[in-house]
């Protein structure tokens, strides 16, 4: 989906976009500009692999290699022009020194030390002049050996023709890569309950992921301000709910036949879709297009005195509306929603939400908790919350995720795991500095040192590295309008989170990223991608 679209700058200081006519192959493995950083990268002497008018990838493995080695073949075909097929294991090959070979052996990576789960996502990736190897234990480890492969590839493979944009010779260095991630959620949340955002743009978005190995997209659906996923046995969410968005604008919604061609855009690319239906709070959405869902009794109000306002809401305030925890009516819109969300997601999670509730008690809340986990574990799938969930009693196997860390402990006392999203450095939404034009700043400006110079397991007092599922930036879109907004924000932070989930500390360095993260914004100009030319970074042209 990334085309080569010019962009749209949102600021004046937004990168140029001009970039240089030819793209240079890398010269030594050692040398790379790969994000994240790989766990081992060995250079060799030897000749470089060299991609020709007889090199073809071959597919050894489950189907989706074969979707895997596509992937990678249509996008060297439109930038070389070469015909690259993509054949399976045991038919005709090409001759030796001409083969991409993709291989799942369940065998690979047995003596590489890991966290439990995290083995299944490595690769190795040997190049000789002969072959380029990638071997992995599954299709997803495959997959992102391939986003390294590409990574090693001069940036003009994202052309969407081959005029001029690459050298004469396209080429990988000799060499071993080894590369298993640190954790097992690499999350991105995109906020499209405050403002819309469309299939089309989800889908860019998850190509942005895969382009840097995360691997969770969570979609936060439903909030004050608008409900985004048709319900069938409750219509009105999105008539009503779906009609508007911050600021007052028509909004929109997905069908559910648009959720199942993101569900399944992202799968293709080893992407867990994790719908996220907010509740209790953040409900207005919901009770302004079915009113009994909310109490009857006078609640407090961010509007002045007197009760809880009807009909849609279009501000930013949080905190002040609330699902009736004592309804028969509610209970049965919980099960309904979970029920139809559970059965259009192929992923093992569905999100509650339940952060910033300041209008029920402290006993109604942990009751709500309890009782909507137990109906999301009956439709099969596993509860994540925002940390507050941990004020309730949590089912094994639960997640909590630390947004502000002063209740996420809560949870890991429990047994629990954590998904690492702190404020003031994952939270995207967050401007770079004072004079960022779009974003908030309540958790802290966040320049990109700030967002990558940080270790998930010493963040906060209690936790270790076993407590840690992993690592997820989330994206807030109070003030952000337009994908080019959005990507302004992501970019080059997403990236550094990236790494951040991905990659050992012992692998990591400020400088290091910030010398390899440089040479990626060619990369980003060809594909058509906004971001913020951090003075930070000395960026390539």
């Amino acid at each position: 989906m990334l085309g080569v679209a010019p962009v749209t700058p949102l600021l004046a200081q937004s990168a140029p976009v001009a970039a240089p006519v030819v793209s240079a192959p890398l010269t030594t493995l050692d040398a790379h500009r790969v994000v994240p950083v790989p766990t081992s990268v060995v250079a060799v002497t030897g000749a470089p692999f060299v991609f020709s008018a007889s090199t073809a990838i071959v597919a050894d493995g489950p189907a989706d290699v074969m979707q895997t080695g596509e992937f990678l073949a249509r996008m060297l075909r439109k930038s070389t022009a070469l015909r690259l097929p993509v054949r399976r294991a045991g038919r005709a090959m090409a001759a030796p020194g001409n083969v991409l070979l993709l291989r799942v052996d369940t065998s690979a990576l047995a003596n590489v030390a890991t966290a439990p789960g995290t083995r299944n996502e490595g690769y190795t990736l040997d190049i000789t002049a002969d072959t380029i190897r990638l071997v992995a234990r599954t299709s997803a480890g495959l997959f992102w050996g391939v986003a390294t492969l590409r990574q090693l590839l001069p940036w003009g493979i994202e052309a969407e023709h081959s005029a001029l944009r690459l050298a004469p010779t396209v080429s990988v260095p000799s060499g071993r890569i080894t590369d298993v991630p640190r954790f097992a959620w690499r999350g991105s949340m995109l906020d499209v309950a405050r403002h819309f955002f469309t299939v089309d743009e989800v889908m860019q978005h998850i190509d942005l992921m895969a382009l840097y190995k995360l691997n969770r997209l969570h979609l936060h659906l439903a909030d004050d301000q608008g409900w985004r996923i048709v319900i069938a046995s409750w219509p009105k969410l999105t008539q009503v709910g779906g009609s508007t968005e911050v600021g007052g604008a028509s909004g929109g919604f997905y069908t559910k036949a648009d959720y199942t061609d993101i569900v399944r855009y992202a799968a293709a690319r080893h992407i867990v879709v994790v719908p996220e239906i907010d509740m209790p709070g953040h409900t207005n959405a919901a009770i302004a297009a079915y009113p009994r869902l909310g109490c009857s009794r006078p609640t407090p109000s961010i509007f002045g005195e007197g009760t809880q306002p009807a009909g849609v809401y279009t501000g930013i305030r949080v905190g002040w509306s609330a699902l009736c925890p004592d309804k028969a009516i509610t209970w049965r819109f919980v099960n309904d929603v979970v029920r139809e969300i559970a059965a259009m997601t192929p992923g093992a999670y569905v999100h509650i939400g339940g952060d910033e509730v300041e209008v029920l008690s402290h006993k109604q809340y942990a009751r709500f908790v309890e009782r909507a986990q137990a109906i999301v574990a009956k439709y099969g799938k596993t509860m994540v919350g925002w940390e507050e969930v941990g004020k309730a009693t949590l089912r094994p196997g639960s997640i909590a995720q630390l947004w502000r860390s002063d209740t996420a402990l809560l949870a890991v006392k429990q047994g629990n795991q954590l998904i690492m999203s702190p404020g003031p450095r994952t939270y995207l939404d967050m401007k770079y500095t004072p004079t960022t034009e779009v974003g908030l700043r309540w958790a802290g400006y966040i320049e990109l040192q700030t967002a990558y110079d940080w270790d998930p397991a010493t963040y906060s007092p209690g936790l270790t590295e076993s407590s840690i599922l992993g690592v997820e930036a989330p994206l807030w879109s109070e003030t952000i309008k337009n994908l080019n907004a959005a990507q302004y924000l992501l970019m080059p932070r997403l990236p550094a989170l990236a790494e951040v989930g991905w990659s050992a500390t012992a692998q990591r360095s400020w400088e290091g990223f910030r010398t390899r993260i440089a040479a990626h914004a060619p990369r980003w100009r060809l594909l058509g991608i906004n971001y913020y030319p951090s003075p930070q970074v000395a960026w390539e042209r």
